[in-house]
């Protein structure tokens, strides 16, 4: 049980020091220094909250005039009494006035802040490694951001503008009833009150702890029906829906159970405060009621007593709720920004150059690097890729053939020796330069859900309608395109399920002709394509190579058998290098794999 303590109080000691975090985090847009005008309106709005707290609070005080002025008990009141219950309706209306001015004039503030976080961490969350997606679910990601957005809105809007109010009308009901009655009220409220918020911040801290559990389960049935639906063709292929809705539903069940226990312990809490709150309230007016009796107070004063009471009930009844959404705001904040303190593992050198493609050559100096360093991928690998040739890398699985890709677009950066392009170290010049260089086709193309010229156009930002009909003729593409019933405007569906294996692959390289690299990367490009929509393929691969440095990592051999140079992988090491003529006759590896494709593709 200790060890069940301790670690408890760690983890709230953890929130604490991430809310202080988050809350430093959070301050800068509210009051940034490159923009006054954010600055003037936070003023404002807390200019108008202070009125709007000092004119309620002084409504029950012209209340309890109008009743002493109404009973005859004080005659003598200046405004009498329907001029004291016209000020008192006035006070009212000021103050629901100025609160909405208050909330009008921050809007913008809140809103822009909010969208300067949502789009500073969607940009970081794409700037961040591969190694980081592929470790990381789509599904809990898009969550994280969502309820940190939603977190930060709260925040800026209860933190400001119900904590800090709460507060200040507590203060000023205190003050008002030691000037106006007694100490003893004052002490009462005051006891009443820090009973009220120990209690409430006690429960809330265990709530807390309750809500957590439930995100957990939230965000892993999130990630489940996500994982699930991205993969609707797989769970068709195995008959799976009854599996997959039973796996949901487990999720689901975890959520009920945790979402039932936050439920039940909300209603403890609630119960709990009434009955402070009651007693409280019970106290002052049993004061009151005996004042009024030996004459020393009025019954407007009576009345007065009772209306401060129920007027800080209600934003002390709503304190539990309030500080429950900031303290889960802030985990959720927290979320989003530990996402924004991810580092990036791939990042650009402090003022590093452009990358300046002169002729397209490309060197792997003795390169080494592993996924994970307890198992190494490639083992001093040196390749070169001749300005405007096509090196076809081929081998069996595992031997790094897709990996040597992946380190010249720089996804990864090489734990021994360089990677180069016409004599420039990939990492000494920026990310961007270098993607620009390069064009990529992958085996498996994957489409927006979007329509097919938005696809296509995809490939150069700002591209002309005649760019995109060139890129798609050369593609091979253009025709069947102008066969659809909306053409260009068909819409793909969700990764380009509603085209063909064959038409996703035209469409990725019409979006990579588009880009015009002076590099291409053909990623096998048509393995999981039939040999006739392959063959097919294969002249528009071959167009898309006219003039620019080609490195085509390849599975069946018999596509890469007119490539310039032929460079052998195995177990990360280049084995065999040259024509495919000249590595038949050498009799090595080459020979044995190509013979066996033979023997395979006769007997199929």
């Amino acid at each position: 049980m200790p060890a069940d303590t301790t670690t408890d109080a760690q983890i709230a000691a953890q929130e604490r020091r991430s809310g202080l975090r988050t809350i430093r985090k959070v301050g800068p847009y509210l009051w940034p220094a490159d923009k006054p005008w954010v600055k003037r309106r936070v003023v404002i709005a807390l200019v108008c909250l202070v009125l709007a707290k000092l004119v309620n609070v002084m409504a029950p005080l012209l209340f309890g005039r109008a009743v002493d002025a109404l009973s005859g008990e004080v005659p003598d009141l200046m405004l009498g009494g329907v001029g004291l219950t016209l000020a008192y309706g006035l006070a009212r209306l000021m103050n629901v006035g100025f609160q909405q001015l208050r909330d009008g004039v921050f809007a913008r503030v809140g809103q822009r802040a909010l969208r300067s976080l949502a789009i500073e961490t969607f940009g970081h969350i794409h700037r961040l490694s591969m190694r980081y997606h592929i470790t990381r679910k789509t599904g809990g990601l898009s969550r994280i951001i969502e309820r940190g957005v939603k977190g930060v809105d709260f925040l800026l809007r209860f933190l400001l503008f119900s904590v800090g109010p709460l507060i200040l009308e507590l203060a000023l009901v205190a003050v008002f009833l030691l000037f106006l009655l007694d100490v003893y009220y004052m002490i009462v409220v005051l006891i009443t009150i820090a009973v009220y918020v120990a209690f409430t911040f006690k429960v809330t801290e265990w709530r807390v702890r309750l809500r957590r559990e439930m995100n957990r389960q939230d965000t892993d049935a999130s990630q489940k029906a996500v994982d699930s639906l991205l993969n609707f063709e797989t769970v068709k292929y195995f008959g799976a829906e009854a599996r997959e809705t039973a796996r949901y539903d487990r999720s689901m069940e975890a959520y009920e159970g945790a979402a039932i226990k936050t439920a039940t312990s909300l209603a403890m809490l609630n119960f709990g405060q009434s009955l402070i709150i009651t007693a409280g309230l019970i106290t002052v007016m049993v004061m009151a009621a005996l004042g009024v009796q030996n004459g020393t107070l009025t019954v407007g004063d009576f009345v007065m007593v009772n209306a401060y009471m129920i007027q800080i009930t209600m934003p002390l009844n709503f304190l539990g709720t309030v500080y429950r959404e900031i303290r889960q705001s802030l985990v959720d904040m927290g979320e989003m920004f530990d996402l924004l303190g991810q580092p990036q593992e791939v990042s650009d050198k402090p003022g590093a150059p452009d990358l300046n493609v002169t002729r397209g050559a490309v060197r792997f100096e003795d390169v080494q690097f592993g996924y994970d360093p307890a198992r190494p991928i490639l083992k001093g690998v040196t390749l070169r890729v001749d300005p405007g040739q096509n090196v076809a890398l081929v081998g069996p699985s595992g031997s790094g053939k897709s990996t040597i890709g992946r380190l010249l677009f720089r996804f990864y950066d090489v734990n021994g020796g360089a990677v180069t392009i016409d004599g420039q170290d990939v990492r000494d010049v920026t990310q961007d330069s270098l993607h620009d260089a390069i064009g990529v086709v992958p085996q498996d193309t994957v489409l927006f859900n979007d329509s097919i010229r938005y696809n296509i156009a995809y490939g150069r930002d700002g591209a002309s309608e005649d760019d995109i009909i060139a890129a798609a003729t050369s593609a091979r593409i253009h025709d069947f395109i102008l066969s659809l019933p909306d053409g260009y405007d068909t819409m793909v569906g969700e990764r380009g399920l509603k085209l063909s294996g064959g038409e996703k692959q035209r469409v990725g390289i019409a979006r990579t002709l588009l880009k015009n690299p002076p590099i291409l990367i053909l990623d096998e490009a048509t393995s999981a394509l039939d040999s006739e929509t392959e063959a097919s393929i294969q002249g528009a691969l071959k167009r898309a190579g006219e003039g620019r440095t080609v490195i085509t990592i390849a599975h069946r051999l018999s596509t890469i058998a007119d490539a310039d140079r032929i460079v052998v992988l195995e177990d990360g090491q280049v084995t065999e290098d040259g024509t495919h003529d000249a590595l038949l006759k050498r009799g090595g590896r080459y020979a044995a794999l190509w013979q066996r494709q033979m023997q395979e593709e006769d007997a199929a």
